[in-house]
């Protein structure tokens, strides 16, 4: 019985972290896009260096890709 309870917690939380890793990965993503195209949502960054900002960008999707990954993956 008690193992029982126990994997229950643990699908429970498995579930949990995949759907998190999901989420904030397509919101890291969307992030990264965002930087990279700003004039497209006739978002101002004039006050930003864009050399910067497209690194900052680069970075959000290298890791919103590694928490899809992460998420896809379910190894917790």
């Amino acid at each position: 019985m008690e193992n029982e309870n126990r994997q229950n917690r643990s699908k429970g939380y498995t579930m949990m972290r995949s759907t998190l890793d999901f989420a904030m990965g397509i919101l890291y993503i969307g992030v990264g896009l965002l930087m990279f195209f700003p004039e497209k949502l006739g978002l101002d960054m004039e006050g930003f260096d864009e050399t910067i900002r497209r690194i900052f960008g680069g970075l959000c999707m290298v890791y919103g890709a590694w928490r899809l990954y992460r998420g896809f993956r379910k190894d917790y």
